[in-house]
């Protein structure tokens, strides 16, 4: 494995062999990040990707862009986009893989004026304040109000609210976080909660129960408790980590682990409370049934 300031990416016997398809199957992609894309026969479902990677010092001085020959390779279709918050890592490339796929991009008031920005057509864009059902084919979703966490010294990165579109292409420190959403996605046969900062509020999960949660690995740093009042909340089969590695590595290199992550420690806490941990690796499916 590649080193970064001394750290390597989970070894392979971390990681989860496929599960067998049976009735209600789901099957999940791991794009790295917090992004994800969820796929049955009927709807195609994606979360938060962020493809386009650019290296450390083109992220903090450069405009951003998107690769869209990374969209079309990896993510060749989509219904709905879905975004947790408007942070660069989370939102660069939604806008692009909707216009690509024609597929609608969902989120807060901020991450819908980034799709302004981009050229996003109304039509295209839908705009939450979350705790509402909204029909993605015969899915739902819904946006549960959340919280970024303090992942950076202590403080929110880059906090903030985007009520007119940025500029476009934007600089990493122009995508303002805006309200932060977990999704709920309701197949039908499975729940999955997307929980993709390194925080949530508590109230908003209550009531609420999911077969597969993707947690954000970060969080285990920076909120005491924070797998097991998952687990006592949303009371999951499934945990798979995410957002543990760097978003500054090229998609299709080796993933290289975010400073702070003991993810063999989130794996051993989530065993030791009744649930599977599926660790996934980069670009690695997941097949998940009743």
């Amino acid at each position: 494995m590649k080193k970064w300031l001394g750290l390597t990416a989970p070894e392979a016997s971390l990681y989860s062999a496929p599960l067998p398809a049976g009735e209600g199957w789901l099957e999940m992609t791991y794009l790295g990040t917090a992004g994800f894309v969820l796929k049955t026969p009927q709807r195609t479902v994606v979360l938060d990707p962020y493809l386009s990677r650019a290296n450390i010092l083109d992220t903090l001085t450069k405009p951003l862009h998107v690769q869209p020959g990374l969209l079309s390779k990896h993510i060749p279709h989509a219904d709905d986009v879905l975004i947790g918050h408007a942070h660069y890592d989370h939102i660069l490339d939604a806008p692009a893989l909707c216009k690509m796929t024609g597929a609608r991009l969902i989120g807060s008031v901020a991450a819908c004026n980034v799709g302004r920005a981009a050229g996003l057509p109304e039509s295209q864009l839908v705009e939450t304040h979350g705790r509402e059902d909204i029909a993605c084919g015969a899915w739902t979703v819904r946006g549960l109000p959340s919280i970024h966490g303090k992942a950076i010294f202590g403080r929110i990165p880059l906090p903030g609210d985007m009520l007119t579109p940025p500029p476009w292409p934007p600089r990493f420190h122009q995508l303002k976080h805006g309200q932060v959403l977990n999704w709920l996605v309701d197949t039908g046969s499975l729940k999955v909660v997307h929980i993709d900062s390194a925080d949530f509020i508590p109230s908003e999960l209550q009531g609420i129960q999911a077969d597969v949660v993707c947690l954000c690995a970060i969080g285990r740093k920076y909120r005491p408790d924070y797998v097991k009042e998952v687990v006592a909340l949303l009371k999951p089969k499934w945990i798979v980590p995410c957002h543990w590695d760097t978003m500054f590595t090229p998609f299709e290199a080796e993933p290289e682990m975010i400073p702070g992550v003991d993810l063999a420690g989130m794996v051993r806490e989530i065993e030791a409370e009744g649930v599977t941990a599926v660790v996934m690796p980069m670009r690695g499916k997941q097949v998940f049934s009743r």
